[in-house]
């Protein structure tokens, strides 16, 4: 054996060595990815039946949604017509309750006034 076959045995066992030390974290790469793949698989396979669950509820939610938007249309429609009907009410009534109770504070002025005596004048400058 010459000088250059011992030192390419050398640069091969070296070259082997190498390949050794990095087909380690190689192989160690490929088990990861292996756990990768299965917890994709198990998190797609958690997660299919959680969609249709979410789906449910949001379908059950706005239909929920849609009674509660009837049941204020006609909380408003009622409200609307208590409204409505109160500015009847006082149209119709206050206007005569004021002038009863305008003619009752002045006949009750007019009375009090004539018990004593004093002129109308008198009585209001007093006041």
């Amino acid at each position: 054996m010459s000088g250059g076959d011992i030192a390419g045995l050398i640069a091969a066992g070296v070259f082997a060595v190498l390949v050794a030390l990095l087909a380690i974290p190689v192989w160690k790469l490929g088990k990861v990815f292996d756990e990768l793949r299965q917890a994709i698989r198990e998190l797609s396979d958690g997660t299919t039946p959680l969609i249709g669950e979410v789906t449910t509820t949001v379908s059950t939610t706005n239909e929920q949604l849609r009674k509660v938007d009837g049941i204020s249309n006609n909380v408003s429609d009622a409200s609307a017509n208590v409204s409505a009907l109160t500015s009847l009410l006082s149209a119709t009534l206050g206007s005569p309750l004021i002038k009863v109770a305008a003619f009752s504070y002045g006949v009750r002025s007019a009375f009090n006034t004539a018990g004593k005596g004093a002129p109308e004048g008198k009585r209001r400058r007093g006041r």
